[in-house]
């Protein structure tokens, strides 16, 4: 996403508070004012953080995060939690804000410039560091770039998943359930899929994979990847748990979409030839605690994704890219 310049200057307005964004690595002084997403998307009074602090940003410009925080016209990282739900955004100021920081769909919404509250997200698996292949669709889902049906999921009741995107979801190997389905969130924030040490062991023991030990990334051999079989991710409330028709449906990440891109290992230090996998341990959690997994950009890029606060549900679409070769 580019940041996309006002031509006419404005003046910032103080909100004589301070933002910590990030835990530590994002801090400075909030203010207001005008933000254009587009031509036609021209946010007024929109909470804007002018950060003094901002680390690991690597090239970045900004990020669209809790309430817009930006540092310069250059490029823009998308947070789900830039759409709501607004609690999110308490203790991120310094007074706290009562009630929150309005962020930008919210902003969108009250001024009449979207009619639901929602944002679409689409990617195109990555193979060079600096490639603009990104969109997003302010207000619903662009068809477009999408194939197939549209299927949405409430948010999980499981918390604390149900503070952030939570869903519910399952997962499969080969035919083989290696995680019942718990509660968990869609993060484009977290570059890894991020599963439970328990659901990690048993993808490890069924793939053979080991831990490389400069990246920590697990990695397998090239025998053992042309014998790798897709995943399966059952999202929804199961039928035990909703007690009426259940809502699920299945994604399929294929054994290509299960590797880190292999144009990419350079940034890995590693060979081109290493196949190294996508997935990096959450600990010791348990399906009851609420927050299992982390469905990070390696599974997102492969599909469309849209966040419905209006709507409080999540919902996923197949792509052109989602039986993709490419890594």
């Amino acid at each position: 996403m580019q940041w996309t310049e006002i031509r006419t200057t404005f003046t910032f307005v103080s909100v004589a508070k301070i933002f910590n964004l990030l835990g530590s690595c994002h801090s400075g002084e909030q203010y207001t004012d005008q933000v254009a997403l587009g031509p036609k998307l021209v946010i007024k009074d929109q909470s804007v953080g002018v950060a003094n602090q901002a680390d690991q940003m690597n090239g970045l410009g900004g990020i669209l995060g809790e309430s817009l925080s930006f540092y310069a016209h250059i490029s823009l990282v998308l947070l789900p939690s830039g759409i709501g739900p607004v609690d999110l955004t308490t203790g991120t100021t310094m007074p706290d804000s009562a009630g929150g920081v309005p962020t930008v769909t919210d902003q969108l919404l009250k001024q009449g410039l979207i009619s639901t509250e929602c944002i679409g997200i689409y990617y195109e698996p990555t193979t060079t560091a600096n490639a603009a292949n990104g969109c997003l669709s302010f207000g619903g889902p662009d068809s477009s770039k999408y194939t197939g049906e549209h299927n949405y999921v409430p948010i999980t009741k499981s918390s604390p998943a149900s503070n952030y995107w939570g869903i519910d979801q399952s997962i499969s190997y080969g035919g083989q359930e290696i995680m019942a389905s718990c509660g968990g969130i869609a993060d484009t924030g977290t570059t890894l899929v991020m599963l439970p040490t328990s659901v990690l062991n048993a993808y490890k023991e069924a793939t053979g994979a080991v831990e490389d030990p400069s990246t920590q990334l697990l990695t397998v051999t090239e025998d053992q990847y042309s014998n790798m079989q897709s995943m399966m991710f059952k999202i929804g409330v199961p039928p035990a748990i909703a007690h009426h028709d259940a809502i699920q449906n299945e994604y399929e990440l294929t054994k290509n979409a299960q590797i880190w891109p292999r144009s990419m290992n350079d940034s890995l230090g590693v060979p081109s030839n290493k196949f190294c996998l996508i997935f990096a341990d959450m600990g010791n959690v348990n399906v009851g605690d609420g927050l299992c997994f982390i469905n990070g950009f390696t599974f997102l890029q492969r599909f469309y994704s849209v966040y419905d606060v209006s709507n409080s549900q999540v919902g996923f679409a197949t792509t052109q890219y989602t039986q993709a070769t490419t890594n």
